[in-house]
């Protein structure tokens, strides 16, 4: 079993619904949800008008292979109304690959870890609120140390539903 986080977010509709849609469709295309964070209310990064993201991080364990999570995953954004028009474009979810395990991976289309996430406080903050000693296996250093020496300044704050 290999221990998989991902990162959701929704910026478009009703963004919890959308949340809630998305790890009902993890769960049944992919492994049940082991832990889960807070939602996090974050504004848009990367395109600066659109509007403000809910943003959550998911553990599972699956016997899945990299590419057939990204599959899988690629699959229930498109059941969600997902469309890709415009690079960091406004979407009703996105689902994001952080962590497979250890492992480094460097494919077209798959990079693991997330190549961006140690510059993004809306990944770190629901990250280290589960996984803060998870070791990034290309920077060699924690997720909680990670985000305190992040420069990103976007506001991001814990929601209660």
């Amino acid at each position: 079993m290999h221990e998989v986080l991902l990162l959701l977010g929704s910026n478009l509709g009703d963004r919890q619904l959308f949340l809630h849609r998305a790890i009902a469709q993890i769960e049944a295309d992919i492994a049940p949800i082991v832990k889960a964070s807070a939602v996090y209310e974050t504004q848009s990064w990367g395109k600066t008008d659109a509007p403000d993201y809910l943003n959550q991080v998911v553990l599972l364990r699956t016997d899945l292979k990299p590419r057939q999570v990204l599959e899988k995953i690629l699959e229930i954004e498109k059941k969600l109304g997902r469309i890709r028009e415009e690079k960091w474009g406004s979407r009703t979810i996105d689902i994001d690959i952080l962590f497979y395990g250890g492992e480094i991976i460097d494919e077209p289309g798959l990079h693991v870890p997330h190549p961006e996430l140690h510059k993004r406080l809306f990944t770190l903050d629901p990250l280290d609120e589960i996984a803060p000693d998870l070791m990034h296996p290309v920077l060699n250093k924690k997720i909680s140390q990670l985000k305190t020496e992040l420069s990103d300044d976007l506001t991001v704050k814990k929601r209660y539903f």
